[in-house]
């Protein structure tokens, strides 16, 4: 059983994710935000990883053969089940949070992979593409999804049956993504992305944008929540950002570019007002979108780039390399509150309950933090449901 710091929940039943960030994203946030916890458990770096759209999951696949379900809220991993077999390279979840889709890197079986992480069963296998899956899509609250592989193919998949549903032939290593509503998929190859309506791929794309004469491989496509903008990065160390109704190309931001192992991968912020990538150099950087300059960046300490994906409707992100690592604001380094204003931050991580709240009254600044640390065996004299209550009242 677990507490999130509103609401008991059990393993069985997940945590809902909250729709709105409590703070506003601003270039100041975004400065802020450091290293709040890391998991450094990890044998092999992480290959891939997915947030749940509506609950509080994350999961990652990693090159020891491992697929892992966190629990965001609490700060905790919840199960680990290994593929030895068949390896594990990509993973997404599917709309139930703990079934995901996973494509094998064991080099002889490229079959994708229906899992459920509850029981450890395999509901169902993919067979069609010939050689190494590199971009995997579902589409959101439907069956469907997508893949693109290596063999220069991008199938379209009912969840249901094993067969693939549709078949588009491409000329390079494609990259593949949804929009927020499903009525839309883009596969970038070649310096182009090419938008095609879900219900009537069969005849085509509808529209072809160019990416500014970029014909490196594309790593990674992916759509603003919104779906007003898409981006697409790639392996020349370039990651572009366009209207995705016009397909003006907005801006275009560098960094050191990839190997041929590796994947430059980028995240819109929720509200797609920022986007945070990687760099080959190992650091991790962050642009805003309205200005096109760059706010922020973090040095690295690997010179291969971090996968990075922003946490749906939060003030946080995670990177993964050799270890997985959760970004959060730093409240110290903010001078963001005025008079007689409130902000209640809540971090619960790996047993450590953690309530800050600042309340500026008349230019004073109190700050009242209560640790309840579990495995520390502290005590402390203040009940759970008081300081509840005592946040509710701001």
């Amino acid at each position: 059983m677990v507490w999130d710091g509103s609401r008991i929940f059990t393993i069985g039943t997940q945590p809902e994710r909250d729709d709105k960030v409590s703070l506003e994203l601003s270039e100041e946030i975004l400065n802020s935000m450091e290293v709040g916890m890391s998991f450094r458990d990890y044998s092999g770096r992480i290959s891939s990883m997915d947030f749940h759209k509506s609950v509080s999951y994350l999961v990652t696949a990693s090159d020891d053969e491992s697929i892992r379900l966190y629990d965001v809220n609490g700060g905790t991993c919840l199960k680990t089940i290994n593929s030895k077999k068949y390896g594990v390279d990509l993973v997404r979840f599917t709309s139930h949070p703990t079934t995901v889709i996973y494509s094998s890197k064991n080099g002889w079986d490229e079959s994708l992979r229906l899992l459920s992480l509850h029981d450890n069963k395999y509901l169902r296998y993919f067979k069609g593409h010939h050689d190494r899956v590199v971009s995997l899509s579902l589409c959101s609250g439907k069956e469907c999804f997508i893949s693109g592989s290596l063999d220069r193919t991008v199938l379209l998949w009912d969840q249901r049956a094993e067969k693939c549903q549709g078949l588009l032939r491409v000329q390079g290593r494609p990259a593949t993504a949804y929009d927020e509503q499903g009525q839309v998929f883009a596969i970038a190859f070649g310096g182009c992305i090419r938008m095609f309506d879900a219900r009537k791929y069969e005849k085509g794309p509808f529209n072809v944008f160019s990416v500014g004469g970029d014909v490196s491989d594309a790593n990674v496509v992916e759509f603003s929540n919104d779906g007003r903008l898409m981006l697409v990065t790639t392996m020349g160390g370039h990651i572009h950002v366009l209207d995705s109704f016009r397909g003006t190309l907005l801006s275009t931001y560098n960094v050191k570019p990839v190997t041929s192992n590796s994947t430059l991968e980028a995240s819109f912020s929720p509200e797609g007002m920022f986007v945070v990538s990687g760099s080959g150099d190992g650091s991790v950087r962050a642009w805003s979108v309205r200005s096109g300059k760059e706010v922020t960046s973090w040095p690295g300490c690997e010179n291969e780039p971090p996968l990075i994906k922003w946490a749906p409707g939060s003030l946080m992100f995670v990177t993964g390399s050799s270890e997985l690592s959760f970004w959060i604001p730093d409240l110290s380094k903010l001078g963001m509150l005025s008079n007689m204003c409130t902000a209640k931050i809540f971090y619960c991580w790996k047993g450590l309950l953690c309530h800050k709240l600042i309340h500026m009254i008349h230019g004073a600044v109190y700050q009242v933090v209560i640790d309840i640390a579990r495995e520390m065996n502290k005590v402390v004299d203040v009940r759970s449901k008081q300081l509840s209550s005592m946040l509710d009242d701001f």
